[in-house]
């Protein structure tokens, strides 16, 4: 299981739908998850720290976890069937553990809202597609400096040492 965390979100106005990538922690993979428009816009309004008048679903859903005295410790994106992605929110009451059967958009916007993190299970990582987030101008430009820097034997030191 590795942590992810939200990368983007991008809404597809026909047919009216959300595409939430994850990003992994330390790492270079995306995972894309096709969500609908209202689980979109609740993370959306959260991220962008939206106020709204009255709480949404997932407000009031954060508000009852806070109420019973509850803690999301972590959602789990945990598999992968027949192209739909299905989630796990873990949640603990200072005594008793349970695990929630969750759509990932429902978990997702429960997660941003009580701040836990987020888990996409290695059953998951093998079967969903590979994308690669692009590389940022600051690791290009981190990239030219380190360049700048080598010697000519900088590449030969791991040889060096082992004829």
């Amino acid at each position: 299981m590795k942590e992810f965390k939200i990368f983007s979100l991008m809404l597809i106005p026909m047919p009216s739908q959300y595409v939430v990538y994850l990003e992994e922690v330390d790492g270079t993979r995306l995972i894309p998850i096709w969500i609908g428009v209202n689980e979109g816009n609740a993370i959306v309004y959260k991220l962008q720290d939206e106020k709204l008048p009255r709480p949404m679903t997932h407000d009031l859903l954060a508000n009852i976890v806070e109420t019973l005295e509850m803690r999301v410790e972590k959602v789990t994106v945990s598999e992968l069937k027949d192209n739909t992605y299905y989630a796990v929110i873990d949640m603990w009451n200072g005594k008793q553990k349970f695990e929630i059967d969750s759509r990932p958009s429902d978990a997702i916007a429960l997660a941003v809202r009580t701040e836990s993190p987020i888990y996409v299970s290695q059953a998951v990582l093998d079967k969903c597609p590979v994308i690669r987030k692009p590389i940022s101008d600051d690791e290009v430009e981190d990239f030219k400096k380190e360049i700048q820097e080598l010697r000519p034997e900088d590449f030969f030191k791991d040889s060096q040492g082992s004829s």
